[in-house]
């Protein structure tokens, strides 16, 4: 039961609880009209303060139910009693981004501000950015657009494509955003080619496009091990060098190779993931092998877990058995075939997804407390068993790409 009394007590905040939720106020506690679909985790996020300091300033626990309408109390900051600047989260701000805009240590903004790398920004998020000095000169930098890529960026500013890399401190493997930040190095742009005219980029429609690049077989190779190397179904790699399960490979051949280029999708809120189509690119977001970060999109609680195979949908494993006992936990403390609406973390990525967390069928990690795999679900993904779309999998997919 809440804290009534603690409530009306709380820094006269009688007089000031409005129809919606109330905006922050540094220095004193607040009171949060609860809104649909909101958690005790969602309204963490939005406050930037722990679950677990929000659960306890209400006398809440996992258990406790929240309701449309209900008052419940967002414990203060202490930004008013430093003087320290605050900053209003904008589109495709990241703890990074906000550390350079700043000039500050992304440790210290993120300690500040309660935060962990679990932390998820949401548009209109207030941060407090420590021992702020606005008079100082902010650096040259370039907006990400639609289509863009380091060496897209790299030819449009004459920089040289690894030292652009290298000043971010990011590599090949980086996501850029579409609003990101990227800082130009000082005196880089000298260079600049010396037209204007506009560089050609296909596909600024961020639909997914494929390109081709060539492999020459290694000794102990097959065509699984290939596939698995490059992210792509092994069937896929066969077609495209019209080749089946009987072709002999050799040392030396020269295999195409397709690459699956996958544009980052907008979303509603930092909270919710990118609605991916299984077939044509959340497959090849998350490869099979690929060692991820799923969360749960009510309870906020996050484990790890690996895409072991899969090909109408993703069939996978948590890698522990702590991490196998949180996902029991969610699941209400027993493995079950119900859904439930999660969101994949994988290369800093989000995806939508739905999950059930039964395990069946074969399994490749023996040491996990976990016999067997688990179902994952993105966009349009079929059930192995018949081939059909599982309704009620593509219904919390929806819900966790924040279109429901």
């Amino acid at each position: 039961m809440m804290n009534w009394k603690k409530l009306i007590l709380s820094s006269t905040l009688g007089l000031s609880i409005f129809a919606g939720s109330i905006g922050m106020t540094y220095g004193q506690d607040l009171a949060y009209k609860v809104q649909a679909g909101d958690t005790f985790w969602i309204i963490s996020q939005k406050y930037g303060i722990t679950i677990e300091s929000l659960m306890k300033a209400n006398n809440s626990t996992e258990k406790t139910i929240l309701y449309v309408g209900q008052n419940i109390i967002i414990p203060s900051t202490n930004a008013a009693v430093t003087g320290d600047k605050l900053h209003t989260v904008q589109s495709g701000d990241t703890f990074w981004i906000i550390s350079q805009k700043y000039g500050v240590d992304i440790n210290l903004l993120m300690k500040t501000n309660n935060a962990t790398q679990n932390t998820v920004l949401n548009i209109g998020d207030k941060l407090i950015i420590p021992g702020t000095d606005t008079t100082a000169v902010k650096e040259a930098t370039y907006t990400v657009q639609a289509g863009d890529t380091y060496w897209i960026i790299s030819q449009k500013m004459g920089i040289d494509i690894r030292k652009l890399m290298d000043y971010n401190g990011h590599t090949e493997r980086t996501t850029l955003y579409v609003g990101q930040q990227i800082k130009i190095p000082s005196g880089e742009t000298a260079s600049a080619p010396a037209t204007s005219s506009p560089i050609t980029i296909e596909n600024t429609d961020s639909a997914p496009y494929v390109t081709y690049t060539s492999y020459a077989v290694q000794k102990g190779d097959d065509f699984w091990k290939i596939s698995i190397k490059f992210g792509i179904p092994m069937y896929e790699l066969m077609k495209v060098n019209n080749m089946s399960e009987n072709t002999v490979l050799n040392i030396g051949d020269q295999l195409k190779v397709p690459v699956h280029h996958v544009p980052v999708k907008s979303t509603p809120g930092s909270q919710y993931g990118e609605y991916l189509d299984w077939w044509t690119e959340a497959q090849y977001v998350l490869p099979i092998g690929a060692q991820y970060k799923m969360t749960d999109f009510y309870t906020g609680k996050s484990w790890n877990m690996k895409r072991s195979m899969g090909a109408n949908h993703a069939d996978c494993e948590p890698i522990t058995k702590t991490d196998a006992e949180i996902m029991k936990q969610v699941w209400g403390g027993t493995y079950s075939w119900k859904t439930r609406p999660v969101i994949v973390e994988y290369n800093g990525r989000k995806i939508a997804a739905s999950a059930a967390s039964m395990p069946h069928d074969v399994q490749t990690i023996t040491d996990n407390g976990f016999s067997g795999h688990m179902d994952v679900h993105f966009a349009n993904s079929t059930r192995h068993k018949d081939g059909e779309v599982d309704l009620d999998h593509q219904a919390n997919i929806k819900i966790a790409a924040g279109m429901k």
